[in-house]
């Protein structure tokens, strides 16, 4: 498990646009799915421990931010070869026992993690209404072995200000997990 941190790419850049699978529903879904909606993009996958340890509470604030008008996304991207507990299989089952009430997606190539320029899960994109990075960090200080508890601090404050259509939080401090499992030949230079 190597500590991560994610990469935090300029606030206004543009979401790239994305068509993966849903291995729950066998639906694909597409970022122009959401036109005109605020979306935050979470890079997940099922064996990290840092996205075990906020998983439920990320579970509870997308359900609760759902029904404030905030559409949540998570992507998994990790190579499924080396790492068959995030195989699709596994993720249809982890969205269903985790009671996931929001699309849970397998980008297979890896393209859109790259597009992303994610690093690690979990790591975290929200945007505004015309997809425009509004807000890229941590979901919360807590981690895995701290006494920090869960509470999504940071995100609930970034996604709060932007639903009521207020300036972006100035401090943004970058996630921290797992590094995305790269398939050979698509690590990141």
């Amino acid at each position: 498990m190597a500590r991560t941190p994610s990469v935090m790419i300029d606030l206004g850049t543009k979401a790239p646009e994305f068509a993966l699978l849903e291995p729950a529903t066998r639906k694909t879904i597409s970022l122009s799915d959401f036109k005109s909606q605020p979306i935050l993009i979470a890079f997940i996958c099922n064996h990290c421990p840092y996205v075990i340890h906020l998983r439920e509470a990320f579970a509870n604030f997308a359900t609760e931010y759902k029904e404030k008008g905030l559409v949540v996304v998570a992507i998994n991207s990790n190579d499924v070869e080396n790492y068959p507990d995030d195989s699709p299989e596994k993720m249809a089952e982890s969205a269903i026992s985790q009671g996931f009430s929001f699309p849970y997606l397998f980008d297979e190539t890896q393209a859109i993690a790259q597009a992303y320029q994610a690093a690690c899960t979990p790591d975290f994109y929200l945007f505004d209404q015309a997809h425009k990075l509004y807000y890229r960090g941590q979901f919360d200080a807590s981690r895995p072995g701290s006494d920090e508890p869960v509470t999504g601090h940071d995100m609930r404050n970034a996604a709060t200000l932007l639903l009521a259509g207020k300036t972006a939080p100035e401090q943004q401090l970058a996630s921290l997990g797992c590094n995305i499992k790269w398939k050979k030949g698509n690590e990141p230079s």
